[in-house]
């Protein structure tokens, strides 16, 4: 039995009984039984259920906000604006398939000689609770439009939002099978793999979790694409408009309540205005009102998790104990649920937790840094690589910074790291291999050589 708890006062939600092994192998069989009868379905064909799909989830956006701030905190206009984000990407695909799928024809001594882009199979996808819709359908979009089929294995705390993405594929006019929520825990996602007709993985995740598919898939000669942690850095010099540097920070610190990979983790300064950064994003901070997340004044809703809650305030003591200043924020407030304040630490060092590891919740680590190079060296200093921004008043100088120096998958010039169905995103480094979205998020696919004499 898997239990959905309420992280906002910490009630049963709801129960769902696990997938028996008699019903794993029964989906995972249809999944590729349905692939095999998709992948030839014409892209016109493909595209009125995407279509649907994005249409069904603007009708439903009120009803998937409210289970997102049911199972995992997150506040209602952060909710709806997640499902809008999920319909722009099942249009971007229904669009957009037939140029990205086109053949490349290329010239050589025969009559004819092209690559064919065709599917793979039957894809798993391990999802994260932190965007329950989003990051499934910037995974499901691409994948189906593609020919393939998906199966996805959620996180436990999150199952109703997988559930409805199950209803909601079918509703739209998918195969009944092509799409399929297994709900299964973690030490089951080898049996899954292990199946024949499970040709690929593709997993949003932590570094623990992105290393034990990846050993699995690789011990199978299975493809995988992983999208894993960050600890961004934004660097801040002296030349930037502060107060706009100062906002921007403060929102992405925040944004999801801090619970996401590409959200802003380290703060690195130019020492002459380090002061007057931390005071405006102090204010900024400040801001924030913390409560219920089914409440539209609400902008930090609980964390996902009163386990993660009580990890993140572990590493806030651990820096503050290594030399650390608290600057605001820190303390873990009185009474049920999840919740934690927006928090600010100044002083960080490397050696101190902060510095190195990735926070997953509303802290803010502040690092005074003696001028360009030595910010871009603390930046660098990280064994994750998934998003980066400068603030500069010198755009061509950020610009050549974000494009030559910074190591990140994403690097963001006077505004917050996002993501966006037109262009590709994922890391490198420990936050994983492989791109999501844009034409390379086509990625389960065979490019296959064609030669005709």
């Amino acid at each position: 039995m898997i239990s959905s708890i309420s992280p906002t006062d910490g009630s049963l939600l709801a129960e769902y009984e696990e997938t028996t092994p008699t019903e794993l192998i029964h989906h995972i069989e249809t999944a590729g039984r349905l692939q095999q009868e998709w992948e030839h379905v014409s892209l016109e064909d493909r595209a009125a259920p995407m279509r649907r799909l994005a249409e069904l989830l603007d009708a439903s956006r009120e009803e998937l906000a409210v289970l997102m701030a049911d199972e995992m905190g997150k506040p209602m206009a952060q909710g709806r604006a997640e499902v809008d984000k999920c319909a722009w990407v099942c249009r971007h695909y229904a669009e957009e398939t037939e140029r990205i799928l086109a053949d490349d024809h290329i010239v050589t001594d025969r009559a004819k000689s092209y690559v064919a882009y065709r599917p793979l199979g039957v894809v798993l996808a391990v999802m994260p609770w932190n965007f329950p819709f989003w990051q499934v359908f910037r995974f499901l979009a691409p994948a189906l439009m593609a020919g393939n089929a998906g199966l996805l294995k959620h996180a436990s705390n999150v199952t109703g939002c997988a559930l409805a993405i199950d209803r909601l594929t079918v509703e739209a006019g998918f195969p009944n099978g092509l799409f399929r929520t297994l709900v299964i825990g973690s030490s089951r996602v080898n049996t899954v793999l292990e199946h024949p007709l499970v040709v690929a993985a593709t997993l949003t995740g932590s570094d623990p979790a992105g290393r034990a598919v990846a050993t699995k898939a690789g011990s199978l000669l299975k493809k995988t694409v992983l999208e894993l942690g960050g600890s961004d850095p934004y660097v801040v010099l002296a030349d930037a408009d502060l107060e706009q540097a100062a906002a921007t920070c403060a929102a992405s610190r925040l944004i999801n309540g801090g619970q996401s990979c590409i959200a802003a983790k380290r703060f690195i300064v130019e020492a002459p205005v380090v002061d007057e950064f931390t005071d405006l994003m102090a204010a900024a901070l400040a801001k924030a009102v913390m409560g219920d997340p089914h409440s539209e004044t609400t902008t930090l809703g609980p964390m996902a998790r009163v386990d993660l809650r009580d990890e993140l305030h572990a590493q806030v003591t651990r820096t503050v104990e290594s030399g650390g200043s608290l600057r605001k924020g820190g303390v873990v407030p009185e009474g049920v649920g999840a919740f934690y304040p927006p928090t600010m630490i100044t002083g960080v060092e490397k050696g101190m937790a902060l510095y190195h590891e990735e926070t997953f919740g509303p802290v803010a680590a502040v690092i005074a840094a003696q001028g360009l190079d030595d910010a871009v060296r603390i930046a660098n200093d990280s064994e994750f690589g998934l998003g980066a921004a400068i603030f500069t008043g010198d755009p061509e100088l950020g610009e050549q910074v974000a494009r030559n120096r910074l190591q990140a998958g994403s690097c963001f010039v006077n505004a917050l790291v996002s993501s966006d169905p037109r262009l590709p995103f994922g890391g490198i480094k420990t936050s994983g291999y492989g791109r999501e979205m844009a034409d390379l998020g086509m990625k389960f696919l065979n490019a296959k050589t064609v030669v005709v004499a």
